[in-house]
């Protein structure tokens, strides 16, 4: 019995990222979800993201402390790089995705993730840290699959299709509008969310890269992690008094879904995750990180089982309605 236990302990120990990047991507699925229904119960976007990395701040903090204890004090140079990646990876990428939502649905945020493996193989490519090798299998695997992965992504997001009447799982009430999670939006603002959806999913991959410089300088992961969400709250304090200055109401955080919201985002989700993936970047790559993120669209619909979906060939209508009940 003990051997088995320590055999269990062994494999857990070496298969550590990917348990950890699969754990990633079910927090995201839920990150998908409550963004989406905060945001589209009138909150807004920029005040979001500066309640969810005053979270993650917050939460990290206790953790940073001690692990400051071990690590050198930080450069005047590093907090300057560190500054510029909170910047690109935080706080553009999140203010981007969370403003792009309000014109997309939280199914199609799961799904544009699919474009971030091959944002970040291309990037990684370029800039000489992911090695190809065309006269490899596995070089061939990876260019083919970031290829069919962004014109997927495209393709779901410009190209309308007929509706697929045996992806209607459950009956429809069509005469209860009022059960619609999401709005309907015009041709015009799906093409404006999809394109600031890809912006943020840019963004995000050269976050993905840069770490992987950034933790081989100052390898306190708690603490870099801590810096980043600090930066990011004060870059989107900014952004947020300049968009909301004439909105104070738009600050008013109570006991409703943005509460629960802000909160899994920016404990669970900014906290957890990105210090997660800071620590898998040091040992496997941004590329390894950034494979799994497709994972995340299936971990939404396990979390949406219980609601009717009206898809569509290429293009995310954004129609959910509810599940009847059963009598």
């Amino acid at each position: 019995m003990k051997s088995f236990l320590l055999g269990c302990v062994a494999t857990v120990e070496k298969n550590r990222p990917y348990f950890a990047m699969l754990l990633i991507q079910f927090m995201y699925a839920g990150m998908a979800l409550l963004s989406k229904a905060a945001i589209s119960k009138g909150m807004s976007p920029y005040v979001f993201v500066v309640y969810r990395q005053a979270f993650a701040s917050v939460a990290l903090s206790p953790f940073a402390f001690f692990d400051s204890k071990q690590s050198a004090p930080l450069s005047c140079s590093l907090l300057c790089k560190l500054f510029l990646v909170s910047l690109v990876g935080l706080t553009a990428s999140s203010n981007l995705y969370c403003v792009s939502i309000n014109y997309t649905s939280a199914t199609f945020a799961a799904a544009a993730t699919n474009t971030v493996p091959a944002i970040t193989f291309i990037m990684a490519a370029l800039i000489r840290v992911e090695s190809i090798s065309i006269k490899r299998v596995h070089g061939l695997a990876k260019i083919l699959g970031s290829v069919l992965s962004l014109a997927g992504a495209i393709t779901f997001a410009l190209v309308k299709g007929p509706s697929l009447g045996f992806m209607k799982w459950y009956p429809e009430n069509q005469n209860h509008s009022s059960h619609l999670l999401t709005t309907v939006h015009s041709k015009v603002d799906i093409v404006r969310g999809s394109l600031m959806m890809l912006s943020a999913n840019t963004a995000w991959s050269l976050w993905l890269i840069l770490q992987g410089f950034v933790v081989k300088q100052y390898p306190a992961k708690f603490r870099l992690t801590a810096i980043q969400c600090l930066f990011s709250f004060m870059q989107s304090t900014v952004v947020a008094v300049a968009v909301e200055r004439n909105n104070p109401s738009a600050w008013r955080l109570g006991w409703d879904i943005h509460l629960l919201s802000v909160a899994y985002c920016g404990v669970i989700v900014t906290g957890i995750c990105y210090w997660l993936q800071v620590c898998t970047i040091e040992t496997k790559g941004p590329v390894f990180t950034a494979m799994f993120t497709p994972l995340a669209l299936c971990c939404w619909h396990y979390f949406t089982s219980g609601w009717t979906l009206q898809c569509s060939v290429g293009e995310e209508q954004g129609w959910c309605k509810r599940r009847k009940p059963r009598s």
